[in-house]
């Protein structure tokens, strides 16, 4: 029977594996995906100061990140429709929201971690509670695992919160469609202009588009609109020609360096739909069991989540670590910070907001930023 088991290899999931064996303890995490190079990970992350780096520090990784950070992306850029600048804000090299490829981070953890911690290509169907506060998870090859202490961080749609909560995420009413244009400061020199050397967003109230220049000269754009599935539905994303324009004619009349970053695309349009789990979602004690990350307090993007993921999984890791034999009660102790912090975490984003920006950005802007920032 395994002491602590972790469903789920994404950035919580492996930061607290890392955390546990700083102090010892043995885990073993089972991730759905067949190989660490299965699929690709998403863009970029902007790793803030006050969670994502705390993470970073308890697992002992600090210095391993600042490896992989790309200097000079924290600048960022607003713009408006017709392309004018709005706001700008150089990279200042202080550090607080440094910016890394999501697959480096995830490298960087896997690489800190003993061999074999990860088992891959083991997808959970479920799992159920043996009583004793011990549970068995089943796999898509029917095979199964006993477990002392359960983690679920296996992100929206977790096998493992039914165990705790019957909350199940809703459609929050946005969606982004996510393209790429490679090799842009030669074949696509107008919209790298617009997105300069970090991040932009032109954000219109029921829609924006936002990118972000990645490893090189490759831009990363997330679409942002605010429809209900039905009308994504109409539209055919196996078709890419066809997806591209639907998406391009939402954003007649902007500038044309902002909807070449749709138009242009060298990548066919993905749809990322957005789901939320009930504001506040908490749950009663269950022995042995507990979650972290999307599977705990599933949000719309907002910047956060992958940094309040990893610092679910540092905390958590923490707490079992300073009650030894004491399991249970660390549990409970990592739950009750938990909810409170994440019943303050619209608070602290927007104070955190405000300080990234300075008094400089226009009202208007700073009031929409909140529901348009690029998805983590």
């Amino acid at each position: 029977m395994h002491p602590v088991t972790i469903i789920g290899a994404g950035l919580g999931g492996l930061t607290l594996a890392r955390v546990l064996h700083l102090h010892g303890i043995p885990a073993v995490v089972y991730e759905a995906e067949a190989s660490p190079a299965a699929r690709t990970q998403g863009g970029m992350l902007d790793i803030h100061d006050y969670n994502g780096q705390r993470a970073l520090e308890a697992a002992g990784l600090l210095d391993a990140f600042r490896d992989i950070v790309l200097e000079g992306r924290q600048a960022m850029r607003a713009l408006g429709q017709d392309g004018t600048v709005l706001f700008e804000k150089a990279d200042d090299g202080t550090g607080g929201r440094p910016e890394a490829l999501r697959a480096d981070l995830r490298r960087m953890l896997l690489d800190a971690l003993p061999a074999g911690t990860v088992r891959w290509g083991c997808k959970a169907t479920g799992a159920r509670a043996l009583g004793g506060g011990r549970h068995e998870v089943t796999f898509t090859d029917g095979s199964s695992v006993i477990t002392r202490v359960l983690v679920g961080a296996d992100g929206a749609w977790s096998r493992i919160r039914p165990l705790v909560s019957q909350a199940i995420p809703a459609y929050a009413g946005t969606s982004f469609v996510e393209t790429y244009l490679f090799d842009a400061d030669s074949r696509h020199p107008a919209a790298a202009g617009a997105v300069g050397s970090g991040s932009m967003f032109a954000p219109a109230g029921d829609r924006a588009i936002t990118a972000h220049r990645e490893r090189g000269d490759t831009l990363h754009a997330y679409i942002s609109l605010t429809r209900p599935l039905t009308w994504f539905d109409r539209i055919d994303f196996s078709d890419p020609a066809a997806a591209t324009a639907c998406v391009a004619a939402e954003f007649e009349g902007w500038a044309p360096e902002l909807t070449a970053l749709i138009r242009d695309t060298d990548t066919p349009p993905v749809l990322r739909p957005h789901y939320a789990l009930p504001e506040g979602h908490q749950w009663e004690r269950t022995p042995g069991v507990t979650l972290i990350g999307d599977a705990a307090h599933l949000l719309a993007p907002n910047g956060e989540g992958a940094n309040w993921a990893m610092y679910d999984g540092a905390e958590l890791g923490k707490a079992l670590a300073a009650r030894p034999g004491h399991l249970e009660a660390g549990l409970d102790a990592y739950e009750q910070e938990l909810f409170t912090r994440m019943s303050q975490a619209d608070d602290e984003t927007a104070k955190h907001l405000e300080e990234t920006f300075g008094d400089t950005i226009p009202d208007s802007l700073l009031a929409l930023m909140p529901d348009h920032q690029q998805g983590r």
